[in-house]
């Protein structure tokens, strides 16, 4: 029998000692996302790929738009998928964890913050993907990274920490509001477009630069296309602190909304 108010007291202790619900839960989601599959692993390809090429067309021939530095347009747009799609799926994934975990989280004690950050491990499985097919792209282009590779990483984790925040609030929301699952593709659609994927930052009049910094998704887009791009990338610290700063507000945000419902989550789910 669990001690009254035990859980508020000891929840971020519980959430460590919790970590083996963590691994099998995320080695769960990835199971369930490629074991005995084909189309798992070949969307995972194709996706970006796909997308890749409209966006080529698009930006970089109709529109004429210009690439970073020498860097043929193909891999610029390929160096901003990378943390695009690593974004926008753990997005996906988090928020819509707990409505999938519906049976788990109405019996059973835990800190709830564990499922939408397991479900993040598949989004990181992608990502892997995705990076092996831009190293690829670069051994065809004969266009490799300098030795700023190393901090990849880094751009790496923030991608993660910048779509935790929105998604443990989007989480939330799905619990109460159902037809939230409704409007999160359209939130990410409408982020694809508004995030420097298909074209450089640069085309950004300097003017507006602080303001199109508040979406979080840039700094870090920036920041792979200063790892990837071997020199042909210019990396703003401007830019990057402010969506950092702004990574991390919604973070703290998230968190607290997300703590502030999970009471609730139980009985609404």
């Amino acid at each position: 029998m669990l001690e009254a108010g035990r859980a508020e007291r000891y929840y971020w202790y519980d959430l460590w000692e919790y970590r083996e619900l963590f691994a099998i839960l995320a080695w769960r989601d990835v199971a369930v996302q490629y074991k005995q599959t084909v189309i798992g692993i070949l969307w995972a390809v194709l996706r970006p790929l796909l997308t890749m090429t409209i966006f080529t067309i698009v930006f970089g021939r109709l529109a004429n738009m210009p690439s970073e530095g020498a860097a043929p347009y193909p891999l610029m747009v390929m160096a901003g998928m990378l943390p695009w799609f690593l974004f926008s799926t753990t997005l996906s994934q988090a928020a819509n964890s707990l409505v999938a975990n519906t049976n788990l989280v109405s019996k059973v004690y835990f800190p709830r913050l564990i499922v939408p950050i397991a479900s993040a491990v598949v989004a990181l499985i992608d990502f892997a993907i995705t990076l092996l097919l831009t190293l690829l792209m670069m051994l065809y282009f004969g266009f490799f990274p300098d030795w700023k590779i190393i901090f990849l990483p880094i751009f790496t984790i923030l991608a993660v920490v910048a779509a935790l925040g929105p998604a443990l609030i989007l989480t939330s929301l799905n619990v109460k509001y159902r037809d939230f699952r409704f409007v999160l593709p359209f939130v990410v659609q409408f982020g694809l477009y508004a995030s420097p994927v298909g074209f450089s930052s640069t085309v950004i009049p300097e003017h507006w630069r602080i303001v199109y910094s508040l979406n979080p998704a840039v700094g870090v887009i920036d920041g792979f296309r200063w790892c990837l791009l071997s020199g042909a990338s210019q990396f703003n610290p401007i830019s990057f602190i402010i969506s950092l700063t702004v990574s991390l507000c919604l973070l703290v945000a998230g968190v607290k909304v997300f703590r502030a419902t999970e009471k609730t989550f139980a009985d609404m789910l």
